[in-house]
């Protein structure tokens, strides 16, 4: 394999995520006397039907696509403005992060001593600093964590899978596994997830983890308890209210529960310091663990008690018909839609299951998120995507990305700039706006690797989550579609548990002006959500205000300017798209620089610095027709995806 043939592979949408180019339709079987029978439908039988399946729709698309633009004259100029613009963007910001700039001074004291001779390193951003400087211990624990894996089912091997696939041996069957070793497998995965998570937890939290598990058993509770037909409201006002709890709380420390409940009756002794103690809960508080601000991480564990509990109170709704039974569905072979959408086993949702499933670790810190019906059906069948050597092509990409944001940090100091708050009059317009654009390319990539390396640590170990960034944040031109494709499994947990239970954007019930009226109230319902989700803090509740709103002329161009009635005109629809895509593409950096870098003084700073004089105006319309150049390509790049059978629908 050549050098090219080999980056070609890496960076192949198969080695990123499977979803995008398999079919969402899994195989069924041809008979109903198997129907819980995998081993009736071999591997090779599956992968033709679904080849089958795939290639009928790829079909479709191809012929849909619009031919290709690659080689015209109007491209090869597009490349001439790439080839200008793309140096000069990266000069101008690392210009204003040399030691030599008026500036350098008032931030120097956010820079720390680099790896690369003669840099200082810009690790100034709290949160992507608390990941980097515990890579090396995340590695050993990425590799510690699958050998005691491997370890546990040596010293406690299944007699079910071992007896088995003697069996399966001698009949010569590359196929599933029987049911009953699909149910052993499970056992055993969950059986160790749930020891190791519980161990994990102490180890991260120390005795705050006693608060962790305390609102986990709530949960279960309302899920086991509460009444049928209440459980999805309790569980949404529960766990919306722990949001707010813990903000407020500030992770309720033991100090000060015990002042409270229980006051230390010996407060005037000398603590192991040589300070008096204040009660008996400060001793608990010394030892919270790694991470003693649990509540931190708790947010994305919220989303995991929300997923259980409307898991099983859907799974009570179906009653006794199984779709697996209805569909004569592969339970070996099934597509994430199915493993998503088909309920475990009525006996699945127990509390053991629930804690190894909300507490899973390699998924625990940060995501991706999984549904807790996706987690079951991966513990019984491991899916067909996980394999060995897309596995390391996925670990070579993280470790490219990673050396990407080391070299970024190492010449590019644009997050301790906007951090010291400077005048921002001494930039010039391009400066300025060079520094908004590579903040937000740094955001990405502070939230991409941490996703990778866990998503990575998951596939090593047999599951296969959802891929979080499926594009580079500069490949993006529309607002829906952006959001489809950043933090994608929150995208999709919120689709499934909020967007479609709240009505949606379509059906009976958001026909006519009423309708539309709520299908956008249900789109700033959902980002009001995921603003508080994020943080309760004012900027983020405008950040989702302002995605909301910047959503609008989005939706408003698609009924002025339908797709159908510009089919003999697709250039000039294509240029139309492209100016309507410019306006989007920077409401969409004023949002994310107001919710996630600058603030909205921030903002304000660097819209006046840019457009406060006529040069700046001249400027922005220069760049205007450089983001339009950019935006074209983007349009290019997705029909290409088309003639390749591919729809990514971001």
């Amino acid at each position: 394999m050549s050098f090219l043939q080999y980056a070609q592979r890496l960076y192949s949408l198969d080695t990123l995520d499977t979803r995008f180019i398999t079919s969402s339709t899994p195989p069924q079987r041809a008979s109903s006397n198997t129907q819980l029978d995998p081993a009736q439908l071999s591997t090779k039988e599956a992968e033709i039907t679904a080849r089958q399946q795939s290639a009928g729709r790829s079909t479709a698309l191809q012929d849909a696509a619009p031919p290709a633009l690659w080689r015209t004259s109007e491209f090869y100029l597009y490349y001439m403005v790439f080839l200008v613009c793309v140096p000069l963007m990266f000069k101008a910001v690392y210009d204003v992060s040399k030691s030599t700039h008026p500036n350098y001074q008032n931030y120097a004291g956010l820079l720390s001593p680099g790896w690369i001779p003669g840099r200082m390193v810009d690790n100034s951003d709290s949160q992507y600093s608390t990941f980097r400087d515990n890579v090396p211990y995340m590695f050993i624990l990425v590799v510690v964590h699958p050998l005691l894996r491997k370890l546990s089912e040596a010293i406690f091997p299944s007699k079910k899978i071992s007896q088995k696939l003697s069996t399966a041996q001698e009949q010569k069957r590359n196929s599933t596994f029987p049911h009953e070793v699909a149910e052993a497998r499970m056992k055993r995965r969950v059986t160790f997830d749930f020891y190791f998570a519980l161990i994990f937890l102490c180890v991260l939290h120390g005795f705050s983890a006693f608060k962790v598990f305390f609102f986990l058993y709530t949960n279960f509770l309302i899920a086991k308890r509460v009444p049928r037909q209440y459980v999805i409201a309790a569980t949404w006002v529960f766990n919306v209210s722990i949001l707010f709890a813990n903000e407020l709380g500030k992770g309720y420390p033991y100090s000060t529960i015990a002042a409270s409940v229980l006051p230390w009756p010996n407060s005037s002794n000398a603590g192991l310091d040589g300070k008096p103690e204040t009660n008996w809960g400060s001793t608990l508080d010394s030892y919270g663990g790694l991470v003693p601000r649990w509540e931190i991480l708790f947010n994305i564990t919220v989303l995991r008690l929300i997923s259980f509990n409307m898991d099983y109170t859907w799974s009570q709704d179906r009653g006794r018909s199984s779709p697996v039974e209805k569909k004569q569905l592969d339970l070996a072979n099934l597509s994430e839609r199915e493993r998503v959408d088909t309920p475990a086993h009525h006996q699945d949702y127990s509390f053991r299951n629930y804690l190894a499933y909300v507490l899973y670790s390699p998924l625990y810190l940060a995501g991706p998120i999984i549904t807790f019906n996706d987690y079951i059906s991966q513990a019984r069948y491991t899916p067909k995507s996980v394999k060995t050597e897309r596995t390391i092509l996925y670990g070579i990409r993280f470790l490219i990305c990673l050396l990407t944001m080391e070299v970024m940090l190492h010449f590019i100091y644009a997050v301790a700039i906007s951090k010291a708050q400077p005048a921002w009059e001494i930039y010039s317009p391009f400066q300025l706006s060079m520094l908004g654009y590579f903040n937000l390319h740094l955001i990405w990539l502070k939230l991409l690797l941490p996703w990778r390396f866990f998503r990575f640590w998951a596939l090593l170990d047999g599951v296969d989550p959802p891929e979080n960034m499926v594009r580079c944040m500069s490949d993006n031109y529309s607002t829906l579609a952006f959001w489809r494709g950043w933090h994608r499994s929150l995208n999709r947990w919120i689709v499934r548990y909020l967007y479609i239970p709240l009505g949606g954007s379509g059906g009976s019930q958001t026909r006519g002006p009423w309708g539309k009226a709520r299908a956008g109230l249900n789109f700033l319902t959902v980002f009001m959500f995921v603003a508080l989700w994020h943080d309760i803090q004012l900027r983020l509740l405008m950040w989702g205000w302002l995605i909301s709103l910047f959503v609008l002329p989005e939706v408003l161009a698609s009924f002025l300017f339908p797709k159908k009635k510009w089919q003999n005109h697709r250039t000039a629809y294509r240029w139309i798209c492209g100016i309507g895509a410019v306006g989007n593409v920077l409401m969409m950096m004023a949002a994310n620089l107001v919710g996630f870098a600058v603030g909205l003084d921030g903002l304000q700073g660097l819209t006046h610095g840019i457009v406060g004089s006529y040069s700046g105006l001249v400027f922005l319309a220069t760049a205007c027709t450089a983001l339009f150049v950019g935006v074209q390509v983007m349009f290019e790049t997705r029909a290409q995806e088309l003639r390749q059978g591919i729809v990514m629908k971001c």
